[in-house]
């Protein structure tokens, strides 16, 4: 495989292509430190070095890059039989997402797919585990059909149900609401419900940037572009994994709205605190 073949991140073709028309007048010193921030270099680094491994391979390559250490409890409660929707608190937004699907794609022999955010696909070595997830511009209205086609497969499916990473709420860091999707695809195709809880914060800095940003009233997720600052802030660390005992599917029932089912769910994880 060539290199130019291998996606890369490039901030200046980024700039050029998002915004042809005032690349050329943003300062260089804005650009030079969004390449620091976003860790241009070494993460390409990287990406070069494990060119070729794939799925579960390529996951273990992230935990040896960031030195990533485990501490895992409740691994008798992974069911040996049928599919589970396999349910998270999202604390990081780096180690969390590589840890999950490198734990559970160990034990069920690769047969797992994360519901992620479409920009994830460009990395070459995660796509054949993700199902890549557009809820905004001309691919929303695939946004159902990719989904149903994910909890129809026969693959175990990986779910941060809150979407972004966890954010300080009254002193506490928590994630966000959970939507609901889980609860309904996993009661239609008739899915156990596994709760993990894991341990981990990112800097007072990130979130207190993520809560001005909300203050301000501003839409775009600022906080995202310092994702792999705070990946790479967290390297060398060991995080403890807590996994719940199932949820059995007929859990779900008319008793709660899926709204407040997913709720529920969320709570049983910080329970496993």
């Amino acid at each position: 495989m060539a290199e130019d073949s291998l996606f890369l991140i490039d901030i200046d073709r980024i700039l050029q292509e998002k915004a042809p028309q005032k690349a050329k007048y943003i300062p260089r010193f804005v650009v030079n430190y969004l390449k620091r921030i976003v860790h241009q270099d070494e993460l390409n680094e990287f990406l070069i070095r494990s060119q070729g491994k794939m799925g579960v391979e390529f996951l273990e390559a992230c935990m040896e890059f960031l030195d990533t250490h485990l501490d895992i409890r409740g691994l008798e409660n992974l069911p040996a039989d049928g599919l589970c929707t396999f349910v998270s608190n999202h604390p990081l937004g780096g180690q969390d997402g590589i840890s999950l699907g490198y734990i559970l794609g160990k034990h069920y022999n690769g047969k797992v797919k994360y519901l992620v955010n479409d920009l994830l696909m460009t990395l070459q070595g995660l796509a054949p585990l993700c199902i890549p997830i557009n809820k905004t511009g001309r691919q929303a209205k695939d946004f159902p059909r990719q989904v149903e086609e994910g909890f129809a497969s026969d693959n175990h499916i990986i779910m941060f149900p809150a979407g972004l990473c966890s954010r300080r709420q009254q002193g506490k860091i928590r994630d966000l609401e959970w939507k609901k999707t889980f609860i309904v695809k996993s009661v239609q195709h008739q899915r156990d419900v596994v709760p993990i809880h894991f341990e981990g914060r990112n800097s007072d800095f990130f979130y207190n940037l993520a809560n001005l940003c909300k203050f301000f009233g501003i839409k775009f997720n600022i906080a995202m572009l310092y994702l792999a600052d705070e990946m790479l802030k967290n390297r060398h660390k060991t995080f403890k994994v807590t996994i719940g005992k199932p949820i059995p599917w007929q859990t779900f029932d008319k008793s709660k709205s899926a709204t407040e089912w997913a709720q529920y769910v969320k709570d049983v994880v910080y329970t496993l605190a």
